[in-house]
């Protein structure tokens, strides 16, 4: 497959800037995979699609506040880092912008010394490692300083940090968030429970390989970015528990998604795992774990559009997303969802 097969047409201004609220009242595309009928409801009609025995599973990871602005010691000269990964203790994998101001020794401030840190080594993809130094704790003091790393197609300002985080967001890392599940509510959650549905969480911790491009033609060379993932004993349970008594895996998200479907391919079966995954899921891939996805509307030529063509079928997925323009539907992050189901 092409990469090109993947694209489709996007008016800018169905790209939602702001949340909606409350969050539950997007709007839901239905897509039946089998038939490829779509339905057209709202984001608390879900409930509808889940019966007692089902799951869902969520994805517990929490956006860190990434983006600080700064200056340079020496020249009082602006930079801003976006923070990908702890490395160890204080250091950090970061890109800064611009580069050419973080040469290896610089030192930098934020929020009027309340940080510092200092450039300690450059990789070969141009990343900066930062050495950081502060009074107290260090996430304390970034969630003071930084901001929600947005997506590059988001322009507006997030008046609330908190909605760029799922209600249930608690083990911090992800640079970016695990958009579908920003869709519930805690009372919608509990209304699910009620009904008889059981909720597990996993982790992944989204990187911003989530947001490059696919640069290859041929779908199959495309190199996916290693992510951390942890699913625990008692999530690993409750999905073989939910298949064993005949229920649905519903996976909020593909994050989530992909967690369980690492595990089920590097494991060969679902029980507790951790490591890195750089799975690549595309038309073709056989899937062992989720029987219902949840999900957003994803950018043209993405390897998300491409894990959505997998499961639903490429068609579906197709005809789905020139329908939703058509209907005028939020795209991405702050966008409506999808539901794909049997």
């Amino acid at each position: 497959m092409k990469t090109s097969d993947f694209y489709y047409d996007l008016p800018e201004e169905l790209i939602a800037q702001t949340p909606l609220e409350p969050r539950d009242s997007s709007r839901l595309m239905i897509l039946h995979k089998k038939t490829g009928e779509i339905e057209h409801r709202h984001f608390y009609d879900i409930l509808d699609y889940l019966n007692e025995g089902d799951c869902l599973i969520m994805n517990d990871s929490r956006v860190l506040p990434a983006r600080i602005y700064g200056v340079k010691d020496e020249t009082n000269a602006n930079v801003e880092f976006l923070l990908l990964n702890c490395i160890e203790g204080k250091k950090w994998e970061a890109l800064a912008k611009p580069g050419k101001r973080a040469k290896i020794g610089t030192s930098f401030s934020f929020g009027d010394g309340l940080m510092h840190c200092k450039v300690i080594d450059i990789l070969d993809d141009g990343n900066r490692i930062l050495e950081f130094e502060c009074e107290g704790s260090f996430y304390e003091n970034l969630d003071k300083l930084g901001q929600m790393p947005l997506p590059p197609y988001i322009h507006e300002k997030l008046k609330d940090k908190e909605r760029y985080q799922t209600v249930y967001s608690r083990e911090i890392g992800s640079a970016a968030a695990p958009t579908a599940g920003l869709h519930f509510t805690k009372e919608l959650m509990k209304k699910a429970q009620e009904k008889g549905v059981k909720i597990g969480f996993v982790t992944l911790h989204v990187g911003l390989g989530t947001f490059r491009p696919v640069k290859v033609d041929d779908v199959t060379k495309h190199k996916m970015h290693s992510e951390h993932y942890d699913m625990s004993e008692e999530t690993a349970a409750l999905i073989n528990e939910t298949h064993r008594n005949g229920g649905r895996v519903f996976c909020v998200g593909t994050t989530s998604c992909r967690t369980v479907e690492s595990v089920a391919k590097r494991e060969g079966e679902i029980k507790a795992s951790d490591g890195m995954t750089d799975i690549f899921i595309y038309p073709g891939f056989e899937f062992k774990a989720m029987d219902c996805l949840i999900t957003n509307f994803h950018l043209p030529e993405s390897t998300l559009i491409m894990l959505v063509s997998a499961f639903a079928g490429y068609d579906n997925i197709m005809n789905a997303y020139n329908t939703a323009v058509a209907e005028k539907y939020r795209f991405f992050s702050f966008g409506d969802a999808m539901l794909i189901v049997d």
